[in-house]
């Protein structure tokens, strides 16, 4: 065989060799990408299941695009963002991206310029969250980005009223500490009254931390007349707390009934999001979902 033929053989081997190589880097790549279509998504994506349930453990899912509301969370008299903790990665894990606006307390208009800030930092509709006094201050909002609320144990007082009006509407509770402004017109929480009062069915140690990282909250706060809230033109879902030593049941009620809310009633205490957090998410994500999206 001359050296021109042994030559075009090898190439020819070769050449079928090089395009086997290329089909099976093809059909590899092809199943890679089929593979990653099918792996559960992390971060910013939801996962359907096979099985009713959507909480962790309900079944095996496939990726599907995340939700695009923004859930706004804010905290209450005598605390901070962290008040949130047990809610914030369980929300984030159906989708929704979540913020913690923090409010100076210093006056209502203060504590309404600062969630306003906040919002502005936000993309899409809004679901907006108050508990206790800052249900005042969520429905004192004015921004095109807030779709809906969510009450969780909070007031609400209407056009002309004050924060203290309606927490003062019926009786308190006999555990309910009883409050005073300093002599620089802000007022503490007794120590004892976040056990007593604040979060009663929360843990020892959690109560304990509460009491020590608490904020004061400034009694022109609750002195301020609300301007029309905007949860008359707007969805709103209201979480009364049955076992609440702070605010009174029947006010909860009579509130969530003004605003003509959609009820959700559970036997917890003032701070379900940290001794029941389930029942806050819940409710959340209910109205979340109901929020109207682009």
């Amino acid at each position: 065989m001359s050296k021109m033929s042994t030559d075009d053989t090898l190439n020819e081997r070769k050449g079928r060799s090089t395009n086997e190589s290329r089909r099976r880097f093809l059909k590899t790549g092809g199943m890679l990408t089929t593979a990653a279509l099918l792996t559960p998504a992390i971060g910013n994506t939801v996962f359907a299941h096979e099985s009713s349930g959507d909480g962790p453990g309900s079944g095996v899912g496939f990726a599907v695009p995340a939700q695009n509301s923004t859930i706004v969370l804010v905290h209450a008299a005598w605390a901070d963002g962290s008040c949130w903790d047990n809610v914030i990665l369980p929300l984030e894990r159906h989708g929704f991206t979540v913020m913690c606006a923090p409010i100076p307390m210093t006056t209502l208009t203060d504590d309404v310029a600062a969630l306003s800030r906040a919002l502005e930092r936000t993309t899409g509709p809004v679901v907006l969250v108050g508990h206790a006094y800052s249900g005042g201050v969520v429905g004192a909002t004015r921004d095109e980005r807030v779709k809906s609320f969510v009450y969780i144990a909070a007031l609400a007082p209407d056009e002309g009223e004050t924060v203290a009006k309606v927490f003062y509407r019926d009786e308190k509770h006999p555990e309910s500490p009883k409050l005073a402004p300093d002599q620089h017109g802000f007022i503490w929480m007794p120590d004892d009254g976040f056990a007593r009062a604040v979060a009663h069915k929360a843990s020892p140690d959690r109560t304990r931390i509460m009491a020590a990282i608490q904020r004061p909250l400034s009694i022109h706060c609750i002195q301020e007349p609300v301007p029309t809230p905007e949860w008359k033109s707007k969805p709103s879902w209201y979480l009364v707390a049955e076992e609440d030593r702070m605010i009174n049941p029947k006010t909860q009620h009579f509130m969530a009934s003004r605003m003509g809310a959609t009820v959700r009633s559970l036997k917890v205490d003032h701070s379900p999001m940290i001794s029941a957090p389930q029942t806050a998410i819940d409710i959340i994500v209910e109205a979340a979902r109901a929020t109207p999206r682009p």
